[in-house]
């Protein structure tokens, strides 16, 4: 195999995953669909009423259209790409999203996600580590989530503006408590 080939592969093979499947969503309802997108991808999701993070695409519970609903998505070391993005529009009772380590993930995943009216609605604590392609313009970007509660930062190389950054964010989001471990 050339140096590279191996990298390349998964990348597509990371795309494959992301890719969405309307007719899916239509067929088993947003929060079925965005579980599958999300456990394929390597992220964790919690459902309503239920303390237990699922992890195994195949333990995923069945049951009538709508009885389970996404509540935390724990995106941690996962593949997570903006063409999967499509997958949160139905998703209204996500109170709360962990992004770390996700080399995938920036400044558009982070517009996408604060346009996502959604969960402009329901979103209230957003955590984002070691996703060293987001920068202050993402940042910036979920000025949208007007009922975010709790945002935390950490280790974030791309966020080059800080004190101009947050002091933005503070006016947009009033209420945000903001908690910070940037170099």
């Amino acid at each position: 195999l050339p140096p590279g080939s191996c990298r390349s592969f998964w990348g597509w093979l990371n795309a494959v995953f992301n890719k969405v499947d309307h007719e899916r969503i239509r067929a088993v309802g947003p929060d079925r669909a965005a579980s599958e997108w999300l456990l394929r991808c390597g992220a964790l999701v919690r459902f309503q009423g239920s303390p237990r993070w699922q992890q195994d695409y195949n333990g995923l519970p069945t049951g009538p259209l709508g009885k389970y609903r996404i509540e935390a998505i724990n995106a941690t070391d996962s593949c997570i790409m903006y063409r999967g993005f499509d997958y949160l529009d139905g998703l209204e009772h996500v109170r709360d999203i962990k992004l770390e380590k996700c080399m995938y993930i920036q400044d558009e995943c982070l517009q996408r996600l604060s346009e996502t009216s959604s969960l402009q609605k329901s979103l209230q604590q957003l955590k984002i580590i070691s996703c060293g392609n987001v920068t202050d313009k993402g940042i910036l970007a979920l000025h949208k989530l007007t009922n975010l509660e709790y945002l935390y930062l950490s280790d974030l190389p791309g966020i080059r503006e800080k004190e101009t950054t947050f002091r933005v964010l503070q006016q947009a989001l009033p209420k945000l408590e903001l908690e910070l471990d940037l170099e």
